[in-house]
């Protein structure tokens, strides 16, 4: 029977063949033409709009997200005086909760270093890849450098430099590596909102300002801090520096990957929190990034309430490669 219409109406049948053909090729280039999910890739800062146009849309996105802020503390009390960070009584809420990571990094955000305790997310390592000359400063070492290393590899424009008053040096993953370590600069000493560093002082403590002075550094691609509660006055007093000069300037670093320990003192006062990240808020530092230390819950069983969080923030002020395809073009090598 089929040979018999194709003898009747070759025609026909080529072209219902050929027809079928394309179908099938198509098909076999789009699985999503067949049913299947699209395939998922990354894309670059050319891609859906300007890099300033995504800019400006997720901070309209982040500003909608800090509007709603009213909202939670009204639903667990209205008065945030009367609001515990972490509550005791049943309620469905944490701090964290307060503190939403809903800006997008516009590049290729990465889990850099080990993939546990250590590791941190970083926004668009491929722009500084091919940097000149770029600068990481990791204030809180405690002995593990996978992050500090896998950024020397990727990067070898870069230096890392490092402090920490617990060790005397970075991690293994980079002092016995020897091409890592002659590009990795460490000294035994504090990051502090006070320069307290005078002989008669046991542990030296400096601002970051001194210390970018004392490197000879006037910016700082990627800032990693983790120091066990000095955050909030080191950062206070930061922020207060840069805004109090004339003109206001914003702050020296591009990103910020920070541990927040909302504990002791901190941890029992939801409005002065609040007050302290609104001063980040203001400051341009915009969270891309959370995750909770849930290693540090692990160990200390029994009721530890998980006040320790990992944040990683973009810095949207001033001229830097993640916010600028001029700047990220002018400083390649």
């Amino acid at each position: 029977m089929i040979l018999t219409f194709f003898h009747r109406h070759p025609r026909y049948v080529i072209a219902l063949g050929v027809g079928l053909l394309v179908l099938f090729l198509l098909g076999a280039s789009d699985h999503s033409s067949l049913g299947y999910p699209p395939r998922l890739k990354y894309e670059g800062s050319g891609s859906h709009g300007s890099l300033e146009s995504r800019l400006e849309e997720t901070e309209r996105d982040y500003q909608a997200v800090i509007a709603r802020r009213p909202e939670l503390i009204k639903k667990y009390g209205g008065n945030v005086k009367n609001i515990e960070p972490f509550p005791t009584h049943g309620e469905f809420y944490t701090l964290w909760d307060f503190w939403l990571p809903a800006f997008t990094c516009p590049h290729k955000v990465e889990r850099i270093g080990t993939l546990g305790d250590g590791g941190k997310y970083v926004c668009g390592l491929e722009r500084l890849e091919r940097k000149q000359s770029c600068v990481v400063y990791s204030v809180g070492v405690n002995g593990e450098s996978s992050y500090e290393a896998a950024i020397l590899q990727r990067a070898p424009g870069c230096q890392v430099y490092g402090y920490d008053f617990s060790v005397h040096s970075f991690g293994p993953e980079i002092e016995e590596v020897r091409a890592l370590k002659a590009r990795s600069h460490f000294w035994a000493w504090g990051l502090s909102g006070k320069d307290t560093h005078s002989s008669n002082d046991p542990i030296k403590m400096y601002t970051l300002d001194t210390l970018m002075k004392m490197n000879g550094h006037t910016f700082i691609d990627i800032l990693k801090i983790d120091i066990e509660g000095a955050e909030f006055d080191a950062l206070t007093d930061l922020i207060n520096h840069y805004s109090s000069l004339t003109p206001p300037q914003p702050l020296p670093f591009g990103q910020l990957q920070l541990e927040i320990h909302a504990r002791d003192g901190w941890g029992k006062d939801l409005s002065k929190l609040l007050k302290w990240w609104e001063r980040l808020e203001e400051a341009g530092l915009r969270p891309f990034w959370t995750e909770p230390n849930l290693v540090y819950m692990n160990v200390y069983r029994g009721g530890q309430a998980p006040d320790l969080a990992e944040y990683s923030f973009i810095n949207i002020r001033g001229e830097h490669e993640l916010l600028s395809d001029a700047a990220y073009l002018s400083h390649q090598d």
